[in-house]
C-alpha cells in the first residue's frame, strides 16, 4: 500500500468519498469549504485509489480534526482505515499537534475506540445520521511512541 499526501483535494479522494458517503450511505452534503484548506491522504493499492481521509488544524494551536475517512467497500476489514489514521496522526504530530478530534458515525465508534479515541459530548445528527465527537491525545517522539 502506498499513501500519498495532498495539500489540495485530489480527484481520487473525491471519487472515493462520492462512492462511500454519497452513493453507499446517502449523504448529500459531502463536500464543504473545509476541503479547500484541509490536507488529504489517499491510499493506493497497485496505483488504484482505495481509501482517503482529510485533516486540518483547529484554531486551537495544537488541535487537529481528522475526518472523511473512507475505504472502498471491497477493501474493508483489512485494517486500511487504521493504517490511514496512523499516517495522519504521524503527520499531525510532526506538525506539533497534541490532540486530534473526529466526528464519528455511531456505527463506527468502536473502530475509533480501537484506535485510541475516546467519545465525549452528546450524540449529534448530521443528515439524520448519529455522530459522536471523539478525541485522542498524541505525543511527539520525545514524549511517547504513537500506538
Amino acid at each position: 500500500m502506498d499513501i500519498k499526501f495532498y495539500d489540495t483535494l485530489p480527484l481520487e479522494a473525491v471519487e472515493i468519498r462520492k462512492l462511500v458517503f454519497v452513493e453507499e450511505q446517502g449523504f448529500k452534503n459531502e463536500f464543504d469549504e473545509i476541503d479547500i484548506y484541509a490536507s488529504h491522504l489517499v491510499m493506493f493499492k497497485s496505483n488504484v485509489p482505495i481509501a482517503t481521509c482529510r485533516f486540518f488544524k483547529k484554531q486551537h494551536i495544537s488541535c487537529y480534526v481528522i475526518g472523511r475517512i473512507a475505504v472502498i467497500k471491497e477493501y474493508r476489514g483489512q485494517k486500511l482505515g487504521a493504517e490511514l489514521i496512523k499516517k495522519a496522526e504521524e503527520i499531525v504530530c510532526k506538525n506539533g499537534g497534541k490532540y486530534i478530534m473526529l466526528h464519528a458515525q455511531i456505527q463506527a465508534q468502536h473502530f475509533y475506540e480501537k484506535q485510541g479515541y475516546l467519545p465525549y459530548g452528546e450524540i449529534e445528527y448530521d443528515e439524520n445520521c448519529p455522530h459522536i465527537w471523539m478525541s485522542k491525545k498524541i505525543m511527539g517522539k520525545e514524549d511517547a511512541i504513537l500506538e
